[in-house]
């Protein structure tokens, strides 16, 4: 078992402190397997086993609990003293109006709460009105390269091998154990339908799963791609399908809630403004786009710019597509009051290529980093007119 050691110190560093821990994050990312690390954390730190109170809200010997009222009371039973109880709380959205219980445990003052929940949702309405100011959100991904690189580290493949792995199986860290190609693919279907069912089709009635499922194939197939509700509207509509743009909206609405896909928005560069019209979509797990869509080599170019997004919001980047005149940067990512422009693509050999993919950089007239990421074994780690090329691999392994 692979430690998530990132989100394991994300918890010990706000653990104690007067706030709720929402652990969130697309389905079988490892938000429960996070947790069982952190109660031995906690073990090893001389937590009683009864001041930990762990609940998987998807175990059906916790049914009667999705009551909120039944919940805070098989809590409240459990703590018999004043010492400090550590609440861990698992696919918490199963629970309604669980912001209730939450709350009426948090003001006790001797408990320290941890929720999950596999859907953006549960952030909004009243919990973020009854908790304001009083959690704070992880934001958890499957897999890293990295991470995936640790696991086979005692393997003889070379990094290049492993990187092949990596985005033709799946990112999903218990798809780490299949072999066969025909058990992953079960596997990575499970995790689909238990997100088009569990986290979609059970927030809304009629909804139509045979459109939303040709939504989903042709937001994979457009990853990487400006997009807007009126094009998408437009594309279906020519393939047979009766649909406006409200219900292509609520339809993106709910897959983003779900976490099965990242919307991005433009940011323009020069006016320092965010714009309203036209973003892409990224998946969460390119193993899942992969099934959907069949793997297409030819079509590498957008699935590492897929990679390198997700790598950017591990790192704690809050990323836009890059806007100016006359050009596009793949991401402005900004941390810290800083931006980094990054371009990827997948070589830079081609002189043309060279030309067209360090122009927009050139362009930006500003003294932050920027960077192009490609797949090129030689002329990386250099410096193009102040524009770094490094080796995506080596970047994704922070080996640059």
């Amino acid at each position: 078992m692979i430690i998530r050691k990132e989100y394991i110190d994300y918890l010990i560093k706000f653990k104690d402190m007067e706030l709720i821990k929402v652990v969130t994050g697309v389905r079988r990312c490892g938000k429960s397997t996070l947790f069982i690390q952190y109660i031995d954390y906690l073990k090893q730190n001389s937590i009683n086993d009864d001041h930990i109170v762990f609940i998987n809200m998807e175990d059906m010997k916790y049914e009667e609990l999705s009551d909120y009222k039944n919940l805070y009371n098989y809590i409240n039973e459990k703590i018999v003293d004043n010492g400090k109880y550590y609440i861990l709380l698992d696919e918490i959205q199963n629970v309604d109006k669980y912001e209730k219980a939450i709350d009426s445990l948090l003001i006790k003052g001797n408990c320290d709460i941890y929720i999950t929940g596999s859907n953006a949702y549960m952030l909004s309405g009243e919990l973020a009105t009854l908790l304001s100011g009083r959690y704070i959100e992880i934001k958890m991904l499957p897999f890293s390269f990295k991470e995936y690189v640790s696991y086979h580290k005692n393997d003889n493949n070379g990094y290049e091998d492993l990187f092949n792995k990596y985005i033709n199986s799946s990112s999903f860290p218990y798809s780490i154990y299949f072999k066969e190609e025909i058990i992953l693919t079960n596997y990575l279907e499970d995790i689909y339908n238990s997100i088009i069912i569990k986290d979609i089709s059970m927030r809304i009635q009629k909804i139509d799963i045979s459109l939303l499922n040709r939504i989903v194939k042709f937001m994979f197939d457009s990853v990487g791609s400006m997009l807007s509700i009126n094009n998408i509207a437009n594309k279906l509509t020519s393939s047979g399908y009766k649909i406006d743009n409200k219900t292509v909206s609520k339809y993106l609405k709910l897959l983003t809630d779900s976490m099965l896909f990242y919307k991005v928005e433009r940011y323009n560069v020069k006016g320092k403004n965010i714009l309203s019209s036209l973003e892409k979509y990224y998946a969460v797990d390119i193993g899942i786009r992969n099934i959907k869509l069949g793997r297409r080599y030819s079509d590498l170019g957008h699935i590492i710019e897929n990679i390198v997004f997700l790598e950017l919001i591990r790192r704690k980047y809050e990323v836009y597509i890059g806007f100016i005149q006359d050009g596009e940067i793949d991401f402005a990512a900004f941390k810290n009051g800083n931006i980094e422009y990054y371009q990827v693509t997948l070589s830079l050999i081609d002189k043309n290529v060279m030309e067209r993919e360090t122009k927009s950089l050139k362009n930006i007239h500003d003294n932050y980093p920027k960077y192009i990421l490609t797949l090129d074994k030689i002329g990386t780690n250099t410096n193009i007119d102040g524009i770094r090329h490094i080796n995506l691999i080596d970047w994704l392994l922070e080996m640059y």
